[in-house]
C-alpha cells in the first residue's frame, strides 16, 4: 500500500477510535516518563529535582496531546465536529430563538421548494423514457401566422411517408374512451397513438407486446383492433389477471384485443396527462363517432406529432430538412388550392422543436404564473434571510464578550468565522428539512383545484415528486441561505478589536452599536421587501376580485350541470329528442328542482363553435353559438328582453329559429329591432328568424367580454347525435341529484356510461384556475411575509433594546419619564420601518407593471393598494417597535443600573 493512502487511511480510522488513541498516548506518555524517572533515581537525583527534570523535558502533557493528535488526525474535520457539537449545545441552550429561526426559514423554503417542485414537474422534468433528449416537437409556422402545434391528419400522414427524416415519427392526441364494464359504460382517460408511438418512446410493456405501424390501419391488423393498458388499469378492471393479454375490451361498443401492459411509470408523451388505454390512432371513426377527425382532413388540426431524431443528427439539421419538404407536404396533402396560396404567402414551412419533457398545453398556461409565483417564493426566502441576518447580528453582539475571550486566548478571526458559520448552516440545514417536510401539504392542496386547459381536459396531472432536481435546488437554497443568514453577522461580529470588549462593559458599545447602519438596512430591507409582495398580494387578489364582480351574465347560484354522453347509444335525431325530453321531464319532477334545460356548449368551458352570418344589407359577421332546449334562459337567470323562448315543438318542420343576445342584436340589426328579423347562415345557406332577445353572457372565459352569441333550438341541431348537459335549478342542495340523474340514465339509457353531475360555481372558479391560484398562494405568501417581518423586527429590535437596558436606567435614574422613553425607542426604531415603507413603496411601484397582463380591470399603479398596503406595514412595524419599548420602560431603574 502507498505510503500516502496508508496515512490517509489511518487519520480517517482515527476518526472513530479516538478514546483508545487517547488513552495509548496517555500510557506511552506515561511510559516514557516513568523511564526517566527511573534514570535519574539511578543517577541519584534527589525526588524534588526529578519532578522538576520531568516537567522540564517534557512541557505540558495536554500539549503533547495536541501535537500527537494533529499527527494522526484530520484537523480540518475535527474542527468541524468541534463547530456542530459547540453550535447544537448553543441552539439547545436558545430554544426560542432556535424555534423562530427555524420556522422561519421553513416557511422561505417551503414554498420556495413546493412551488420549484411544481415547475420541475411541468416545465422542467424530462420524460421518463430512454434518450429523451432525442426527442422533438414538430409544428408548423410562417412570417405571418403564430406558431401551430396542432397538425391535421394529411400533414402527418405525409410527413409519417417520408422516412429519412427521423428514427421514429408519431402522433397521439388525448381521447376520452368509453369501455364497458359490469354496470355499463365507463368513461376512461385514454390516448390515441400512431403506430410509432412506441418504437419512439422505447419502453417495454411489463406483459405482451406494444402497439406496431401494422395495428395503425384502418380495421386494425389482420388479427382485428388492438389495444394497449395501463398497469393501474390492467389492476383495477382485470386484478393484474396474467392471461390479459388476448383478452376483449368493449371500447366504444367495438371490441378491442388486449395486448400488451405499459409500466406505471410509462405516462406517454403528454406529462400532464395519465392515460390508461392506448389505441391505434386509426380507429379514430370508431372512438369518437359520430366524430370523425380523419376524415376533416385540413379542416381538423387536432394531432400532437413528434419525432425521435437520428443518432448524430442535430435540431439545426432537423429543421434544415424538414424546411426542405415544407413546401411539397402543403400541396401533396391539401386539396384546397385557395389555403395553399395563402400559406404560400406567409412562407409556411414545418418547424421542430426540443421534445425531450414532451408536450402538453397545459404548459403554456401556468407557465407564467407559476414563474410569477416562484419569484414572490424568492422574495420570501430573501426576506426570511434577512430576518435571520439581523436576529443573528442581535446576538452576536450579545456574544461579544464571549467571542473576546476566546480570540484572546489564541483563537483566529477564521476559526470564530467558521464556527459562527457553522451555527448558520445548522440552522439553514434544519430549517430546510422543516421546509421539506411542508412541500406535500402545500402540492396536496394545489392538487385539490381542478385544473384544466385551454382544450377542457379536466385531469391535468403534474408530478410533483422529488427526483435528484428536487433535492439539488433544496440543497442550493440550505448553502445559500447559509451565506445570506451566517456570512456577515461573522465578519460583523469579528471585525472590531475584540480584547476591548474584555475591558469594556455592555454600555460602552451601544453607542457605536446603535450608530451602525448595517442592521438598520437589513430591517429597512425587511420592510421593504414585505411591502413588495403585499402590494402585488393586493393587486392579484382585487383583480380576482374584480374578475369574479364581472359577472358571468347568469345566476351560478344553485345551478348544476349534468353531462351525458349520447354518442356511442343507437338513437340519433327525432328519437334522440325524444330522450331529451323524457329525461327533461324526469329531472323537473325531482325534489327540490324548480326548472331544467339543456344546452351543448357549457358556458366557461373554453370550448366554442362559432359562424359566419349575415342580416339583410349587411356584410356577414361572426357569431358565437349554442344550442339549447327549452326553459333555457329561466334556468340560467339569464334576462329575457324580448320575444320568447324555445319550446320542444320548434323542430325543422317549423322552421328554423334563433335567439340573439343584445349584443349580437346591435351588430345585426343596428337601426331597427331585432325581433322578427331574418339572419343567415352563409356557409350552410341557412336563413333563421329571431323570436328573441336575452342578455349578454360570457362564453369561454370570465376575462373576454360577452361576445354576439346566437342560441338556437337542440331539436334543430344539425349533429345527429349531440351530447348534451342538462342545465338544473334547485332550491336546496343538491347531493341526493347525482344518484337521480345515475338512475334515470340507467332505467332511460342503459348504455351510456353515468351522467357527470358538476356545479356550475365550479365551473365558473375553474375558469379562472390560473388567476386563483395566484391570488390564493400570493395572499398565503403576503401574510408569511408580514409574519416573517414582525416576527424578525421584534426579535431583532427586542434584543437590541434589551441590551440598552443600563442605559434606559441612568436615564430614568436621573429623572426620565416612561413615556419619555417609550418614545424615545419607538422613535429611534420607526425611523427605519418608515424609510423601509420608502424604499419599499417605490420597488412595489415599479415591480407591479411586472403583474400588468395577469391584471383584470386593476391598474398596477391602484393608490388603494399602495396604500392599504403601506398601512398594514405600518401598523405591524410599530407593533413591533412598540412593544420592546413598553417592556423597557417598565424596568426599574436599580435592576437596570445593576445589569451591568
Amino acid at each position: 500500500m502507498a505510503p500516502g493512502l496508508h496515512e490517509f487511511l489511518s487519520r480517517f480510522t482515527s476518526l472513530f477510535r479516538k478514546d483508545r488513541l487517547h488513552d495509548e498516548m496517555a500510557e506511552e506518555l506515561d511510559f516514557h516518563q516513568s523511564l526517566l524517572r527511573e534514570k535519574l533515581l539511578r543517577q541519584g537525583v534527589p525526588q524534588s529535582q526529578v519532578d522538576s527534570t520531568l516537567r522540564k523535558t517534557f512541557g505540558n502533557p495536554s500539549r503533547w496531546h495536541e501535537r500527537l493528535r494533529e499527527l494522526w488526525q484530520f484537523r480540518t474535520v475535527e474542527n468541524l465536529l468541534r463547530d456542530i457539537s459547540f453550535s447544537l449545545r448553543l441552539l439547545k441552550k436558545s430554544p426560542g430563538f432556535t424555534a423562530v429561526a427555524v420556522l422561519t426559514l421553513a416557511l422561505g423554503v417551503g414554498a420556495n421548494t413546493a412551488v420549484f417542485s411544481i415547475i420541475n414537474g411541468l416545465l422542467l422534468r424530462p420524460l421518463p423514457v430512454p434518450n429523451s433528449e432525442q426527442l422533438v416537437v414538430i409544428g408548423t409556422g410562417g412570417e405571418g401566422p403564430e406558431f401551430n402545434y396542432d397538425l391535421c391528419t394529411p400533414f402527418f400522414r405525409s410527413l409519417e411517408s417520408r422516412h429519412d427524416l427521423f428514427a421514429n415519427l408519431f402522433a397521439f392526441v388525448g381521447d376520452t374512451m368509453q369501455v364497458r364494464g359490469s354496470s355499463g359504460n365507463e368513461n376512461i382517460p385514454g390516448a390515441l397513438v400512431s403506430g410509432e408511438f412506441f418504437p419512439a418512446l422505447q419502453t417495454q410493456p411489463l406483459i405482451g407486446r406494444a402497439l406496431t405501424p401494422q395495428d395503425d390501419q384502418p380495421g386494425g391488423s389482420p388479427a382485428g383492433l388492438a389495444i394497449v393498458i395501463s398497469e393501474s388499469f390492467w389492476q383495477s378492471w382485470f386484478n393484474r389477471a396474467p392471461d390479459v393479454v388476448g383478452r376483449k375490451l368493449i371500447v366504444a361498443n367495438t371490441p378491442f384485443t388486449v395486448v400488451g401492459v405499459m409500466p406505471k411509470q410509462f405516462i406517454g408523451a403528454d406529462p400532464a396527462q395519465r392515460p390508461q388505454l392506448f389505441a391505434p390512432l386509426s380507429a379514430e371513426p370508431i372512438i369518437d363517432s359520430p366524430r370523425h377527425n380523419i376524415d376533416e382532413g385540413t379542416n381538423a388540426w387536432w394531432l400532437t406529432v413528434m419525432a425521435r431524431r437520428a443518432p448524430g443528427v442535430s435540431l439545426e439539421q432537423t429543421n434544415a430538412a424538414l424546411l426542405t419538404v415544407s413546401h411539397p407536404i402543403l400541396v401533396e396533402a391539401s386539396d384546397d388550392p385557395n389555403y395553399v396560396k395563402d400559406q404560400e404567402k406567409y412562407h409556411f414551412r414545418f418547424t421542430a422543436e426540443s421534445g425531450s419533457r414532451g408536450f402538453t398545453y397545459a404548459r403554456f398556461i401556468f407557465r407564467k404564473p407559476l414563474i410569477a409565483m416562484f419569484a414572490m417564493c424568492v422574495g420570501i426566502l430573501v426576506l426570511a434571510c434577512l430576518n435571520l441576518a439581523s436576529l443573528l447580528m442581535a446576538r452576536a453582539a450579545a456574544r461579544e464578550r464571549e467571542l473576546a475571550t476566546r480570540l484572546a486566548l489564541g483563537a483566529t478571526r477564521r476559526r470564530l468565522v467558521q464556527q459562527l458559520l457553522v451555527e448558520s448552516a445548522l440552522i439553514a440545514v434544519l430549517g430546510t428539512f422543516a421546509g421539506l417536510a411542508t412541500v406535500p401539504l402545500v402540492n396536496h392542496s394545489l392538487a385539490a383545484m381542478h385544473i384544466s386547459d385551454n382544450n377542457g381536459n379536466e385531469n391535468v396531472q403534474v408530478d410533483t415528486s422529488a427526483d435528484a432536481t428536487v433535492f439539488g435546488y433544496a440543497g442550493l437554497v440550505a448553502v445559500v441561505a447559509t451565506m445570506l443568514i451566517g456570512l456577515v453577522p461573522a465578519l460583523q461580529a469579528t471585525s472590531r478589536d475584540l480584547n476591548d470588549h474584555i475591558k469594556e462593559g455592555q454600555h460602552t458599545s451601544h453607542l457605536q452599536e446603535r450608530r451602525s447602519l448595517l442592521p438598520r438596512i437589513l430591517l429597512a430591507s425587511e420592510v421593504a421587501l414585505a411591502l413588495v409582495l403585499v402590494v402585488g398580494a393586493g393587486l392579484l387578489a382585487t383583480s380576482l376580485t374584480r374578475l369574479y364582480q364581472s359577472g358571468t351574465g347568469f345566476n351560478p347560484r344553485g345551478l348544476v350541470n349534468i353531462a351525458f354522453s349520447m354518442d356511442k347509444q343507437q338513437r340519433e335525431g327525432d328519437p334522440l329528442m325524444q330522450l331529451y325530453h323524457q329525461i327533461d321531464d324526469e329531472l323537473s319532477h325531482q325534489p327540490g328542482v324548480r326548472s331544467t334545460s339543456f344546452e351543448f356548449i357549457v358556458p366557461l368551458s373554453h370550448r366554442g363553435w362559432n359562424g359566419r352570418f349575415a342580416s339583410p344589407g349587411n356584410r356577414q359577421q361572426m357569431m358565437w353559438m349554442n344550442s339549447v332546449g327549452p326553459k333555457y334562459f329561466e334556468t340560467m337567470g339569464i334576462p329575457l328582453y324580448q320575444g320568447r323562448e324555445f319550446t320542444w315543438s320548434d323542430t325543422t318542420a317549423t322552421g328554423l329559429k334563433i335567439i340573439l343576445n343584445q349584443k349580437a342584436a346591435t351588430q345585426y340589426f343596428p337601426d331597427r329591432p331585432a325581433l322578427g328579423q331574418l339572419i343567415t347562415d352563409q356557409r350552410a345557406k341557412k336563413t333563421y328568424v329571431v323570436v328573441g332577445v336575452v342578455a349578454d353572457t360570457k362564453y369561454k372565459d370570465m376575462r373576454s367580454p360577452a361576445p354576439p352569441t346566437g342560441f338556437v333550438p337542440i331539436q334543430q341541431d344539425e349533429q345527429s347525435k349531440p351530447s348534451l348537459t342538462a342545465v338544473v335549478r334547485t332550491g336546496g342542495p343538491a347531493a341526493s341529484l347525482a344518484s337521480a340523474a345515475h338512475a334515470i340514465a340507467a332505467r332511460l339509457a342503459p348504455t351510456i356510461p353515468a351522467p357527470i353531475v358538476t356545479q356550475v360555481s365550479e365551473v365558473v372558479d375553474n375558469s379562472m384556475v390560473a388567476e386563483r391560484m395566484m391570488a390564493m398562494l400570493t395572499v398565503f405568501f403576503a401574510a408569511c411575509a408580514l409574519l416573517v417581518t414582525a416576527i424578525g423586527l421584534y426579535g431583532t429590535l427586542a434584543y437590541s433594546t434589551s441590551r440598552r437596558t443600563s442605559e434606559i436606567g441612568i436615564r430614568m435614574a436621573l429623572g426620565a419619564q416612561r413615556a419619555s422613553v417609550v418614545a424615545l425607542v419607538f422613535r429611534e426604531n420607526a425611523v427605519v420601518a418608515i424609510a423601509g415603507c420608502g424604499t419599499g413603496l417605490v420597488a412595489a411601484f415599479l415591480a407591479s407593471r411586472t403583474l400588468a397582463s395577469f391584471l383584470f380591470e386593476t391598474s398596477p399603479r391602484d393608490p388603494w393598494i399602495l396604500l392599504g398596503s403601506v398601512a398594514a406595514l405600518t401598523a405591524i412595524a410599530s407593533a413591533a417597535s412598540l412593544i420592546p419599548a413598553i417592556r423597557a420602560a417598565r424596568t426599574e431603574p436599580v435592576t437596570a443600573i445593576r445589569c451591568e
